[in-house]
């Protein structure tokens, strides 16, 4: 399992094997915190199986999702490596399974694991473009290209056609910074035009999405 986490691709089986006598399973039911923004930082996690989702809120409660994790992915990586509190809320969205690496423990395996440090380089170099890159859809698109970016950017081929992983109209509204009803309503003009159409709760994209609307 170590071996299909990208943080780890390309240790040896031998380091593979010192690094799991430093990991613990965590299984963790839907709609379960499991950080809170603000919290010490004390964990590194990986996620074997389900989906999670990362967001920031106000004092009001107004959320905004910045990512959404499946298997393989990894977080908690940047409050440890910086020894600072936790910058997101990151919640279960399914029943989920994950792998936990103890402060100390990530930071002896780092020292030992050179290839470990520049694998955390690169999903940290990833991350931040991705940030980047949703900031300009928030200040320079209008709700339906926002939609339409997330669409395609959450989107891998299957049998020849486009389809997101599954997410709920909120999830998607909170990921874009709009209401549930202005998604409601694009997401029923994309159907009846012949774009796309819904398949439990994933998104199936038929055609290309018209750049504007």
């Amino acid at each position: 399992m170590l071996a299909n986490i990208p943080l780890f691709a390309g240790l040896d089986a031998e380091a593979l094997n010192a690094i799991e006598q430093h990991c613990a399973p965590r299984n963790v039911r839907k709609n379960t915190v499991v950080i809170q923004q603000g919290d010490e930082s004390s964990t590194l996690y990986a996620v074997l199986s389900g989906r999670l989702k990362v967001s920031v809120a106000d004092d009001q409660g107004k959320e905004v999702i910045l990512n959404t994790l499946g298997e393989g992915d990894y977080f908690g990586e940047l409050a440890i490596l910086g020894d600072s509190p936790r910058t997101a809320n990151v919640v279960t969205l399914e029943d989920s399974k994950l792998l936990t690496i103890s402060r100390a423990a990530f930071l002896d395996l780092i020292r030992a694991e050179p290839d470990i440090a520049l694998g955390v380089m690169r999903g940290l170099t990833q991350r931040v473009a991705q940030l980047t890159e949703q900031v300009g859809r928030f200040a320079l698109g209008d709700v339906y290209s926002r939609v339409r970016e997330t669409l395609i950017s959450n989107a891998v081929e299957e049998d020849g056609q486009l389809v997101t992983g599954r997410f709920t109209q909120s999830e998607i509204a909170q990921m874009v910074g709009s209401s549930r009803e202005m998604v409601s309503r694009l997401f029923k003009d994309l159907r009846e035009g012949g774009y796309i159409r819904l398949d439990d709760k994933r998104v199936v994209i038929l055609k290309k999405l018209p750049a504007r609307w």
